[in-house]
């Protein structure tokens, strides 16, 4: 229990504390006394409200803390004051330690929000560990979740990772949530994780093979790196999973499918961390309001039913926040200013605050936790307005105009900056492109692109803008350049398999896919994608509807992914916790019976006479195998 209090009663018992009035406690740890109000303290923390309530004489006044330092009692007495604490990288372990220690669970909360802050590749997993001995139920899983969606990057870069046991990382690499483009990526893990002790980890191959999906694997790289690695040779337990994958491999390949995709762990496709959403467009004649999402862990589409949807095309999405935008728009007979948008957890749909203009061929794009739309056609003419919404305020500001008009144009965002190409003024097809500084609120012209491309599709990959396809007044193309904003050039990159205009495009799992579109003659389904390391395009799997004028964005760590995939609800469980093995000191973790202290159950003051039972669990100090944070400072 903790209280809350207006900010001018904390200012007033702060000040009688800081005065030294009206205190009925003081509070004395290793020579240094604090004087304050037993109502206060009580209020913030069960610890102390059982310590004074408990002891033979509630008149005490002196009270003797061992096992925390002035320091951190300090903070803690001036946050039951306050509702304010410094985190900083030197003392959220320790001061979490003496949250925990005390009962402070708004101290403990406002330590886990830092912490889940600054989690990186290097200190995920021991921010984890950490999770093991204090009730830190939202860290943990923000935790388990970043190992599980950064694993191919912590698994190359952490110390961590070289530190799991054998169960560990067999725990870690069965999950059906682990995020890896190619399950090469798996095994290159197992292999680097072996030859880190391979003298007392050899013998683990076999286990830590089994949770590899090896029947997705291309045949040659599993011929020649993973039945011929001496680890797999050299062990005769491996013998029967090697078997069991080429068996089936070849029914993979010979028929396309297994009968137990879902059902053997060599089989099941990964869960993706990010789905492709298609959403709306031009389809039959007319506007469609419908919505198909991507697998791209399976190459499939599944058609997501939507309930009195309304019909729109040439408009823009944008996914911020929880939420999926849709933005502006044509339904065949009005131009939109209307924006709604899509919680896909709740599968439910709000309509927020308008635009300033209607915007059909919007160009739409995310920046800093805020959505810029510019220019488009308002039903009379091509715009070169702009403007931002702020999901915060639920507001729309204009910004400063664009150099020129654009509608049917196409706009992404790259270190920070929106860049706009191509378009139509209402007279011609545009080459040329501009880009927008959030911070100055002024937009610069940038070199024109080599073709006149209206309906085009631009997105951020790597560190280019990419143009791809699009209308230059004669014909529909395949071409696709990009552009090196140090240089400020453009430069050929190879054409699309499809030539196409008003398509969608999105950046996901490292592939650049283009979605549907017009080909001069008709709508097409046709999807494609791709790669920057290969310089090449790949057919993907087409969607279920034909349809231009169509918007995607790319929502990312759905819990309830399942719902969004072209898969059967098999019954095998799913969870993104990661179970971590502890040693014989060490107390068991579960989001029921992680420690946390219960005074109430005491029949002394912990202080003095702590349960053995609670105290014993909680060390005093919790050394990481490696920082908090490779950017922040080690924690003595």
């Amino acid at each position: 229990m903790e209280r809350k209090m207006s900010d001018k009663s904390c200012s007033i018992s702060n000040e009688l504390r800081l005065e030294g009035r009206f205190c009925d406690v003081i509070i004395s740890v290793d020579g240094v006394e604090f004087k304050a109000h037993k109502l206060i303290l009580s209020c913030c923390s069960n610890y102390f409200r059982t310590l004074f309530t408990n002891w033979d004489s509630t008149d005490k006044m002196v009270y003797h803390i061992p096992g925390i330092s002035a320091e951190m009692l300090h903070l803690i007495i001036n946050y039951a004051y306050t509702g304010t604490v410094p985190i900083t990288e030197d003392n959220v372990e320790s001061l979490l330690t003496a949250a925990d220690q005390f009962n402070v669970m708004g101290i403990v909360s406002l330590c886990c929000e830092f912490l889940s802050s600054r989690l990186c590749f290097e200190n995920c997993i021991g921010i984890c560990r950490l999770t093991d001995y204090y009730y830190c139920p939202d860290l943990r899983a923000a935790a388990c979740v970043y190992i599980l969606h950064h694993f191919e990057e912590v698994s190359r870069v952490s110390e961590e990772f070289l530190d799991l046991s054998a169960e560990e990382l067999a725990h870690i690499i069965e999950k059906d949530e682990l995020n890896v483009r190619r399950e090469e990526a798996v095994f290159e893990a197992v292999v680097r994780w072996i030859a880190h002790d391979p003298q007392n980890r050899r013998q683990h191959i076999a286990c830590l093979l089994s949770k590899v999906r090896l029947a997705l694997l291309q045949s040659d790289y599993f011929m020649n790196n993973i039945k011929a690695h001496e680890y797999v040779r050299d062990n005769a337990s491996c013998k029967d999973i090697i078997i069991s994958a080429l068996s089936e491999i070849y029914d993979l390949n010979s028929s396309g499918q297994s009968s137990s995709v879902n059902a053997n762990l060599l089989t099941r496709p990964r869960l993706p961390y990010a789905i492709l959403f298609a959403i709306g467009g031009w389809s039959g004649g007319g506007a469609t309001s419908a919505i198909e999402t991507y697998d791209g862990r399976t190459d499939k589409w599944l058609n997501i039913p939507r309930e009195q949807g309304s019909p729109v095309a040439y408009h823009g999405s944008a996914y911020l926040k929880g939420h999926v935008y849709v933005i502006g728009g044509f339904d065949g007979t009005d131009y939109f200013n209307v924006v709604k948008r899509f919680d896909p957890l709740q599968k439910t749909w709000q309509q927020v605050a308008p635009m300033h203009s209607r915007r059909c061929y919007v160009s739409v794009t995310v920046v800093h936790n805020s959505i810029y739309a510019m220019g488009g056609f308002d039903g009379y003419m091509r715009l070169n307005t702009a403007e931002c919404y702020d999901p915060d305020t639920n507001q729309w500001t204009l910004i400063t105009p664009m150099h020129e008009q654009r509608s049917d144009a196409s706009a992404t965002t790259l270190n920070g900056k929106v860049y706009i190409c191509g378009g139509f003024d209402g007279d011609q097809c545009l080459s040329s492109a501009e880009v927008f500084n959030p911070t100055t609120n002024q937009w610069s012209l940038i070199a024109p692109m080599s073709s006149r491309r209206s309906g085009v599709g631009v997105m951020a990959y790597g560190n280019q803008v990419y143009a791809v396809g699009g209308f230059d007044g004669n014909s529909r193309l395949q071409s696709v350049e990009a552009y090196n904003p140090i240089t400020n050039t453009w430069h050929a990159v190879p054409s699309m398999l499809n030539p196409r205009s008003n398509f969608g495009i999105e950046v996901m799992d490292g592939l650049l896919f283009v979605v549907g579109g017009f080909n001069g003659f008709s709508t097409i389904i046709a999807t494609e994608c791709y790669e920057e390391d290969t310089n090449e395009w790949y057919n993907a799997q087409s969607m279920g509807i034909p349809r231009s004028a169509v918007s995607c964005c790319v929502v990312p760590g759905l819990s309830n992914v399942m719902e969004y995939i072209a898969r059967q609800h098999d019954h095998h469980s799913s969870s993104t916790d990661i179970l971590f093995t502890r040693n014989s000191n060490s107390a068991p973790y579960s989001s029921q019976t992680a420690r946390v202290y219960e005074p109430d159950s005491m029949d002394q003051p912990p202080a003095y006479e702590p349960a053995a039972a609670v105290w014993e669990q909680s060390p005093a100090n919790i050394t990481l195998n490696s920082p908090i944070s490779s950017c922040m400072k080690p924690v003595a």
